[in-house]
């Protein structure tokens, strides 16, 4: 086979043409005019027209005694702004080991602080759950993740209590499941009572 140094020569001419081309189109340059008057912007939006600008200072109502329990409660949270602690109670009636609901506290941390909320859970019992909540900012998003677990029954911060839409206080479902238990616990025992004399 003999070398034919045509093709090969002009196969580099080739490829250092390409090089060039390629080096020369990153150092173009882009040229905008200083006239942009006739250019319609349809990117704004209010959101971006506000940014930058300093939020309009809320003051309270003058007169508090007109206001109700809830909205009073409404204006201090607004004003809030240190860590918030409360409580999670956990469904009843479901047999958990503390391993188990330090187990629920440690994936609820977890997942809440992958989702930028800064929240630490901690197993107070085999019931109950308490989070420390950094921000009162994040209070929404906390209410919404806790009352997507199936473990978790009611929220609880201070005097307000969180639950599913139509879901009863807890302590009513506590108060009908003792109720039905001590039923139950009666009939066991009015079946093996007329069998037993009590000797005097």
């Amino acid at each position: 086979m003999t070398f034919q140094p045509v093709p090969t020569l002009l196969l580099f001419l080739l490829l250092a043409s390409a090089n060039s081309h390629f080096a020369l189109a990153g150092k173009r340059k882009v040229h905008i005019p200083d006239e942009l008057d006739d250019v319609f912007d349809d990117e704004e939006d209010d959101a971006w027209r506000e940014w930058g600008k300093k939020p309009e200072p809320s003051f309270p109502p003058s007169d508090i005694s007109k206001l109700d329990p809830s909205q009073i409660q409404q204006e201090m949270m607004k004003r809030h702004a240190g860590p918030v602690i409360g409580f999670v109670k956990l469904r009843s009636g479901t047999r958990r080991t503390p391993d188990m609901v330090a187990e629920f506290a440690m994936k609820w941390t977890h997942v809440l602080r992958t989702g930028a909320v800064g929240v630490r859970f901690m197993g107070v019992d085999l019931n109950t759950i308490m989070f420390n909540l950094e921000s009162i900012k994040d209070l929404e998003e906390l209410k919404e993740f806790v009352l997507d677990q199936s473990e978790a029954y009611e929220i609880k911060m201070g005097d307000q209590f969180f639950r599913r839409p139509g879901d009863p206080p807890l302590d009513e479902v506590i108060e009908k499941h003792n109720s039905e238990k001590g039923k139950a616990d009666n009939a066991d025992s009015e079946e093996i009572d007329p069998n037993v004399k009590t000797e005097l």
